[in-house]
């Protein structure tokens, strides 16, 4: 298989990087968001995981792919997929500004931008995402934007993933 790449911006920022799938380490969930693709969401700074930005979207495959290429411990340029009920992310504390009720399942796309991530939450323990693509260009400006949005905040900004 020839080897696929996709865009992954912060909109309003006018960001983007470019990131390779890894079909040989995560060919079911590298199959799912290809084939879902474009997808965009309001985009959200992680509180736990440290550098993380994601966008929580409805499921889009037709089975959640099993933990292919799982780590806890993400590196910078890391995408990474997870599937949460609503019950794991039903609590104020996550910040959302809409419900998610208990049986809604939420797949959601991340981007790592810098290191020293732990996928550890208090309220569930470890968290293992199923790493999917690599940024293979443009994380320096990538990352300076997702520290911008750390400190200036979120609203209004856009996680956009489309083929490249």
């Amino acid at each position: 298989m020839a080897d696929r790449y996709i865009e992954v911006s912060l909109v309003k920022r006018a960001v983007t990087c470019t990131a390779q799938l890894l079909d040989d380490r995560a060919p079911i969930t590298c199959a799912a968001v290809w084939d879902a693709l474009p997808l965009a969401g309001d985009v959200y700074h992680a509180k736990y995981a440290r550098n993380e930005i994601y966008a929580l979207f409805p499921p889009f495959a037709t089975n959640e792919p099993p933990l292919e290429n799982p780590t806890v411990t993400p590196i910078p340029g890391d995408l990474c997929y997870f599937a949460f009920s609503g019950a794991e992310l039903g609590t104020k504390a996550y910040g959302y500004d809409r419900e998610v009720r208990a049986g809604t399942t939420l797949v959601d796309l991340a981007l790592f931008y810098e290191r020293n991530n732990l996928l550890l939450n208090g309220d569930v323990g470890w968290v293992p995402g199923i790493v999917w693509g690599q940024v293979v260009e443009g994380l320096d400006a990538m990352a300076q934007a997702c520290n911008d949005l750390w400190r200036s905040g979120a609203e209004g900004e856009t996680l956009s993933f489309r083929r490249a």
